[in-house]
Protein backbone atom coordinates (compact mmCIF):
# COMPACT_ATOMS: atom_id res chain seq x y z
CA UNK A 1 0.00 0.00 0.00
CA UNK A 2 2.01 3.08 -1.36
CA UNK A 3 -0.38 5.99 -0.01
CA UNK A 4 2.02 8.63 -0.10
CA UNK A 5 1.28 10.27 -3.04
CA UNK A 6 -2.31 10.69 -1.78
CA UNK A 7 -2.69 14.89 -0.64
CA UNK A 8 -5.67 14.92 1.82
CA UNK A 9 -7.15 18.71 1.83
CA UNK A 10 -9.30 20.71 4.24
CA UNK A 11 -10.50 19.02 7.20
CA UNK A 12 -10.80 15.74 6.09
CA UNK A 13 -8.56 12.49 7.11
CA UNK A 14 -7.42 9.34 5.52
CA UNK A 15 -8.80 6.80 7.43
CA UNK A 16 -8.20 2.48 7.05
CA UNK A 17 -11.58 1.10 8.71
CA UNK A 18 -10.53 -1.86 11.17
CA UNK A 19 -11.09 -4.94 10.44
CA UNK A 20 -14.52 -6.21 11.91
CA UNK A 21 -15.33 -9.07 13.64
CA UNK A 22 -16.59 -12.22 12.09
CA UNK A 23 -18.03 -13.46 14.44
CA UNK A 24 -20.62 -12.29 17.34
CA UNK A 25 -19.42 -13.26 21.28
CA UNK A 26 -22.37 -15.99 20.95
CA UNK A 27 -20.69 -17.32 18.06
CA UNK A 28 -23.09 -16.57 15.11
CA UNK A 29 -20.79 -15.56 11.91
CA UNK A 30 -21.86 -12.58 10.21
CA UNK A 31 -21.75 -12.09 6.21
CA UNK A 32 -19.66 -9.64 5.00
CA UNK A 33 -21.49 -5.72 5.32
CA UNK A 34 -23.25 -6.19 7.71
CA UNK A 35 -21.28 -4.28 10.20
CA UNK A 36 -20.20 -1.71 7.25
CA UNK A 37 -23.97 -0.50 7.77
CA UNK A 38 -23.58 0.47 11.72
CA UNK A 39 -23.79 3.87 12.14
CA UNK A 40 -20.28 3.96 14.09
CA UNK A 41 -17.37 2.89 12.73
CA UNK A 42 -13.77 3.19 13.68
CA UNK A 43 -10.31 3.03 12.15
CA UNK A 44 -6.96 4.13 11.98
CA UNK A 45 -5.83 7.53 10.75
CA UNK A 46 -3.08 7.33 8.01
CA UNK A 47 -3.03 10.99 6.65
CA UNK A 48 -4.64 14.12 7.78
CA UNK A 49 -5.24 16.95 5.81
CA UNK A 50 -4.07 20.69 7.37
CA UNK A 51 -7.13 21.88 9.00
CA UNK A 52 -9.66 25.02 8.47
CA UNK A 53 -8.17 27.48 6.24
CA UNK A 54 -8.63 31.02 8.03
CA UNK A 55 -9.25 34.30 5.70
CA UNK A 56 -5.99 36.11 4.91
CA UNK A 57 -5.77 39.66 6.93
CA UNK A 58 -6.06 41.79 3.90
CA UNK A 59 -9.45 40.78 3.42
CA UNK A 60 -10.65 41.77 7.14
CA UNK A 61 -7.94 44.45 7.60
CA UNK A 62 -6.80 45.91 4.52
CA UNK A 63 -3.85 47.98 5.95
CA UNK A 64 -2.39 44.89 7.45
CA UNK A 65 0.73 42.83 5.12
CA UNK A 66 -0.71 40.21 2.90
CA UNK A 67 0.40 36.62 3.77
CA UNK A 68 1.45 34.90 0.60
CA UNK A 69 1.32 31.23 2.73
CA UNK A 70 -2.48 30.01 4.03
CA UNK A 71 -2.86 30.23 7.14
CA UNK A 72 -4.87 26.75 8.70
CA UNK A 73 -6.54 26.03 12.21
CA UNK A 74 -5.11 22.69 12.41
CA UNK A 75 -7.26 19.34 13.34
CA UNK A 76 -6.66 17.43 16.74
CA UNK A 77 -6.83 14.67 14.60
CA UNK A 78 -3.17 13.06 13.85
CA UNK A 79 -1.47 10.24 11.83
CA UNK A 80 -2.34 7.05 13.99
CA UNK A 81 -4.94 7.78 15.92
CA UNK A 82 -7.90 5.56 16.67
CA UNK A 83 -10.91 7.52 15.05
CA UNK A 84 -14.13 6.71 15.84
CA UNK A 85 -16.81 8.52 13.27
CA UNK A 86 -20.56 9.12 11.85
CA UNK A 87 -20.22 6.21 8.94
CA UNK A 88 -22.65 8.26 7.00
CA UNK A 89 -20.40 11.19 6.31
CA UNK A 90 -17.51 9.11 5.09
CA UNK A 91 -17.01 8.68 1.93
CA UNK A 92 -15.37 5.07 0.65
CA UNK A 93 -12.58 4.29 -1.76
CA UNK A 94 -10.51 1.52 -3.40
CA UNK A 95 -7.06 2.32 -3.78
CA UNK A 96 -4.54 -0.52 -4.68
CA UNK A 97 -7.44 -2.98 -3.72
CA UNK A 98 -7.56 -1.69 -0.12
CA UNK A 99 -10.61 -0.32 1.46
CA UNK A 100 -9.76 3.12 2.89
CA UNK A 101 -12.63 6.39 4.10
CA UNK A 102 -12.31 10.10 3.65
CA UNK A 103 -13.79 11.49 6.72
CA UNK A 104 -14.48 15.05 7.46
CA UNK A 105 -13.36 16.45 11.24
CA UNK A 106 -17.36 17.03 12.07
CA UNK A 107 -17.93 13.52 12.18
CA UNK A 108 -15.24 12.10 14.40
CA UNK A 109 -17.00 11.36 17.59
CA UNK A 110 -13.68 10.58 19.62
CA UNK A 111 -9.77 9.57 19.25
CA UNK A 112 -7.79 7.37 20.74
CA UNK A 113 -4.31 7.88 21.22
CA UNK A 114 -1.45 6.45 23.22
CA UNK A 115 0.87 9.17 23.61
CA UNK A 116 -1.32 12.11 25.11
CA UNK A 117 0.48 11.85 28.52
CA UNK A 118 -3.50 11.56 30.38
CA UNK A 119 -1.61 10.51 33.43
CA UNK A 120 -0.39 14.12 34.22
CA UNK A 121 -4.05 15.27 33.79
CA UNK A 122 -5.43 12.30 35.92
CA UNK A 123 -3.49 13.37 38.94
Amino acid sequence: MNISKFVVVGDRVLVKPKSLEEQTKSGIYLPPGVQEKEKIQSGYILKAGPGYPVAPPSVDEPWKESVSTPQYIPLQARVGDLAIFLQASAHEIEYDGERFLIVPNSAILLLVREDDNLEYYLK
